[in-house]
Formats: C-alpha cells, structure tokens, sequence
C-alpha cells in the first residue's frame, strides 16, 4: 500500500520505519523538513516538503504529531488533496472531542478515521510492541489491525470514536499513579538508609511489582532522567483525562495531585526529563529539608 505518515518523532518515525520493512511504501512528512529528510535517509522512505505532497495518491494517511491543534490543522491541510475512501489512523494521544470531531467531518467527505493512540513509549516503538487502543467504527477495523501489526504487540477496538483516547486517558492515569508510588517507595528507602538494590530485589517480585518498578527504580536511584516520554508531554496527557473526567463525573484526585508534582517538576527545569522524574521532586524537598 502507498502510505503517508505525518509526525517522525521519537514515536512516530520509527513505526513509519516498520511499516517500510514490511514493504509499504511510505512517504513522510514532519513540520522540520531536515528531520524528513534524515529519517528518509536512514529507512528508505520518501521525504515530502509539505502535508499536500505527502498524501498525494496516498492509501492512508497515519499520523504522531503532537496536539489537538496539530492533528486538526494537519487532517484539514490533507483532506482537499485525499482520494476518496482513504483510511486515517492517528495515533497522536489527544482528546476524545477531537477525535469524534474529526471522525465526523472525514465521514461527511467519503473518508475513515479512527483515533488509534499508542503506548509502550519510544523503546515499544523501536522494537514493534506497542499497545494501541482503537476508536472508530467496525467496518475497517481488520484493516486497521492488519496494517498495525508491524508495530503492534495488542490492539484492541475499543469502541467508536473517540473511545481509543479515552482508554489511552486510563492509560496515563495508572501510570501517573504508579510512577508516584515508586518514586515514593525509592524515596522512603533511601531515607530509611537501606540499600536501594536489596530493597528492589525483595519487593519486586511481590504483589508491589510492576514495570515501572522494574525498569525505573534503578535509573531513578542512578538519578537519570533521559528516558523517553518527557513530562510536558505527560502533562499533556494529564490534563486532557483531566478534562474530561469534568465532564464524565470521574474522581481524578490522584491524578491531580500528580500533575501538580509534576508542574513542580517543570520549574526545576525538569520538562524534558521523562516522568520517573517525580522522584527528582522528591530527592529535592529532601535535600532542602
């Protein structure tokens, strides 16, 4: 299939790049011509200078780019240039009303869309195992999965649209939370003087394990915070589940809390660092107390 896929970032380019090693010919398009030029250079892509240019001709047009706004404005730039019956798959973390928004308008112009956002971080994209949860409606969805699957470990057609960035809010949601409980737990440990690396072994393989734990405890006690997923981003995401457990009626007093912590965070100058960085937070108050 002739593909088009816009936003090659740290996500995005490389699932463009799986999609080319599964033989899909992919022409792709960032805001900053010279990163399309080097991913192109790099996975044998085709480098396009414009978001007119890219979709020309194009399948399906997938997109990773970074907000409401960028979604909306790159969907409104391709849809003159669309062919009709073209498929297009975001998979940019944004809100729920965009979604329904887009689904709507692509509809009424002959086209699918589908809100199919991602989580598995930079190293899920890497390897090909992220976690996508999917909104839109039936009728193509086998499309949709079976053009994932290059880089997809589960994927799961969670409703109609709208429905994929309402589950990737859930998804944040739990990984706020268990981000802070570690970073609390690391924190409490070192305070307590015990040794970080025996407190890890006797406790991770217990009911308190879990993936943040296993593969952040240790680089939050070497005090690193590169990465991956960065904490703007995550306060992103945060306030987008925020905002619509406003309208839902949901509780969200963890997650607030945690946005704040992480607000806090930025003004160390941490808003680049990924979001195990709440133990930054927490190592800071420490040595100030």
């Amino acid at each position: 299939m002739k593909l088009c896929f816009a936003g090659l970032g740290i996500m995005g380019g490389p699932m463009a790049g799986h999609l080319i090693k599964a033989g899909h010919s992919v022409t792709g398009y960032n805001r900053t011509f010279a990163k399309t030029e080097a991913w192109a250079k790099e996975t044998g892509g085709v480098a396009a200078a414009s978001v007119a240019e890219a979709v020309a001709g194009a399948d399906v047009l997938l997109l990773c780019v970074g907000r409401d706004q960028d979604v909306r404005e790159t969907v409104l730039e391709a849809l003159p240039h669309l062919k009709p019956g073209t498929l297009i798959i975001d998979h940019t973390t944004t809100s729920a009303k965009l979604a329904r928004e887009l689904e709507v308008l692509c509809a009424s112009k002959g086209f699918d869309f589908y809100d199919a956002p991602v989580s598995g971080g930079q190293a899920g994209a890497v390897n090909g195992q992220l976690a996508i949860m999917v909104g839109g409606s039936d009728s193509r969805f086998a499309e949709v999965e079976a053009l994932l699957a290059p880089y997809t470990k589960v994927i799961v057609h969670i409703g109609e649209a709208g429905a994929g960035q309402t589950a990737k809010m859930a998804n944040q949601i739990a990984i706020a939370g268990v981000v802070q409980g570690v970073a609390e737990a690391l924190h409490f440990t070192r305070s307590a003087g015990l040794d970080p690396d025996k407190v890890l072994g006797a406790i991770s393989g217990g009911a308190a394990g879990s993936w943040q734990m296993n593969n952040r405890w240790g680089t939050m006690n070497d005090g690193k915070y590169d990465f991956g997923f960065a904490v703007d981003w995550m306060r992103k995401d945060l306030g987008i589940a925020l905002d619509e457990a406003r309208d839902n009626g949901a509780h969200l007093a963890l997650t607030a809390l945690v946005d704040q912590f992480y607000s806090e965070v930025q003004a160390m100058g941490g808003s680049r660092w990924d979001t195990s960085s709440l133990h930054a937070r927490l190592e800071a108050r420490r040595a100030k107390d």
